[in-house]
């Protein structure tokens, strides 16, 4: 997935760590072959090419994520989109590494379809089907569905305290052996500069953070970032610098940080206390930054 994952754990002396490094390995591998856009032989490229109407075979685990950012969607009215594949593409993020057009971006607007109205998954016969060309990007979800994968990888080698993650995707099982919680830093949201903005300690849950800072494009001297916006069809453009959120899985935090990136200061923090998250909204304020924070002290910084 074009980034490195880790693994912090505690086992006893006797514990065959070639093994688990093995397993660790295989974990992400698997999902980079089923979810990866820069993996042309992946099982998500093969069902972007695949005809329109037909219902295509494929791995348990990408049904899986695929039904969840479904989900998620449907939750989020739409803020969170698997279907930006091309739109990505456009703006230079994508695998081709093209030069961003916004040109090319707007004269494409109008096929532009979200992923939840014509992308039908039936987990019991694991069969995806698309109803219109579309064109599927699981950057949002598929890194924490991968963190997840990390951690039952290591649940299954009887490993009981951990620190999984990718990139900045983490998972933590139960605190380290003399009681203290696993401590993750939190990036302030700088261009350019990683710089700590606070601690946050982790016990039994999942982080993830979307963020405007890490990965963008210049063109014509405006800085574009990464994430679109589904319902303009462009670069996100808000207040938000950066979302961090805590879920049972990554998978989930993953995808809501970037859920709640997109609907912004105001509506993403609505949604965020209606549904009872964790979360910390960092917002640009002139030179410096404003934090809400959404939930209990779990995501006080």
């Amino acid at each position: 997935m074009g980034t490195r994952y880790s693994a912090v754990f505690y086992a006893p002396d006797e514990v065959d760590l070639a093994a688990i490094d093995a397993s660790l390995f295989a974990a992400v591998d698997k999902v980079d072959r089923q979810m990866s856009t820069w993996n042309p032989a992946s099982d998500l490229c093969r069902l972007n090419a695949a005809p329109e109407d037909v219902w295509l075979a494929v791995p348990p685990e990408l049904a899986h994520v695929l039904d969840a950012g479904l989900r998620v969607g449907r939750q989020s009215a739409g803020a969170f989109d698997m279907g930006l594949g091309q739109l990505v593409e456009d703006w230079g993020f994508g695998p081709a590494q093209r030069t961003p057009s916004a040109q090319l971006a707007a004269r494409r607007q109008d096929a532009y379809r979200p992923a939840g109205d014509i992308l039908d998954v039936d987990l019991a016969r694991r069969q995806v089907r698309k109803r219109a060309p579309l064109a599927l990007d699981l950057s949002a979800i598929a890194k924490g569905y991968g963190v997840d994968q990390l951690a039952h990888c290591l649940d299954g080698h009887g490993v009981t305290s951990y620190l999984v993650g990718i990139d900045g995707e983490m998972r933590a099982r139960a605190a380290k052996p003399d009681g203290a919680a696993w401590a993750v830093a939190i990036e302030k949201p700088v261009f350019g500069i990683r710089e700590v903005a606070g601690v946050m300690e982790l016990h039994d849950t999942a982080i993830a953070t979307s963020g405007d800072y890490r990965r963008w494009v210049d063109v014509a001297g405006v800085r574009y970032a990464h994430t679109m916006h589904p319902a303009l069809r462009r670069p996100l453009s808000n207040q938000l610098a950066a979302v961090t959120v805590l879920a049972p899985t990554c998978m989930l935090a993953d995808a809501w940080a970037t859920a709640l990136m997109v609907l912004g200061p105001i509506d993403g923090v609505a949604l965020a206390r209606k549904k009872g998250m964790d979360a910390l909204f960092v917002l640009r304020d002139g030179a410096g930054f404003q934090e809400i924070l959404v939930g209990g002290d779990a995501l006080q910084p």
